[in-house]
């Protein structure tokens, strides 16, 4: 099983898959990669932002570096099961996750008053501290939820290397902070799967060869990105100075 980690670095690349293509991958990586113990697994995400949405507007101008905070749950949570409160960036195009876990409960009290707790370990503390900065420096609130299935593979040969394949993505604006559940609109109703490709390097020439073969291609896409182009900016009409720096990327 690989393990979740709470700090991380790493390029990811993501390519929209038709099922039938889907179907065939999973064949050609067959002897090369095997599927994680989890299996089939709701991965559920609420992202935040401030009141005009700063960070995924900043996000989307696709600058030399970018951040993300969300709160991460690993399936339906209950009061004790935890969840992750998490910061994503990105700088040059390589990826960075910093994360500390909480219970469900504890999570929701730090969103209400961060600075009432410490957490046990040094290392998770200081992670905690630059999420607390980010969270007070921009006036964070929950913006918007994103789920999706998730099946997630390794190489037989090096666990760093991973493809996850993601399907059924979904977002809802509303109810964020009290139970949080999976339920939701369809993101991208046109893609069927979205593989991502995680890695610390280069691909193993195994997996390029079978990329070339079946003719798949990197594109680009954002989860929070697509949900905040195709279904929230029109309900936050920005500033001429806004629009003008946006209208490119739109």
């Amino acid at each position: 099983m690989v393990k979740l980690k709470n700090s991380f670095q790493r390029k990811e690349k993501k390519y929209a898959l038709t099922e039938q293509q889907y179907q065939k991958l999973r064949e050609k990586l067959d002897g090369f990669m095997q599927e994680d113990a989890y299996g089939l697994h709701t991965i559920i995400s609420v992202y935040f932002d401030t009141e005009d949405y700063e960070l995924i507007r900043h996000s989307v101008t696709k600058p030399v570096y970018k951040e993300k905070f969300r709160i991460r749950s690993y399936g339906v949570p209950k009061a004790e099961s935890d969840v992750f409160l998490e910061i994503k960036k990105k700088v040059s195009g390589v990826v960075y996750k910093r994360r500390v876990a909480l219970t469900y409960n504890a999570a929701k009290g730090y969103i209400q008053h961060p600075h009432a707790f410490e957490l046990a370990k040094r290392k998770d503390q200081q992670i905690k501290q630059e999420i607390d900065w980010l969270l007070a420096r921009k006036r964070l609130e929950p913006k918007v939820m994103i789920a999706y299935d998730r099946r997630a593979l390794f190489a037989c040969e090096n666990e760093e290397f991973r493809v996850t394949f993601d399907f059924d993505i979904r977002y809802r604006k509303e109810n964020l902070s009290h139970k949080l559940d999976d339920k939701g609109e369809r993101v991208a109703p046109e893609i069927d799967v979205l593989m991502e490709v995680k890695a610390l390097g280069a691909y193993p020439l195994w997996f390029s060869e079978i990329l070339t073969e079946l003719e798949l291609y990197p594109t680009s896409f954002s989860k929070y990105a697509q949900t905040y182009q195709r279904y929230l900016y029109t309900l936050n009409p920005l500033s001429s100075k806004q629009r003008e720096e946006f209208s490119h990327v739109i």
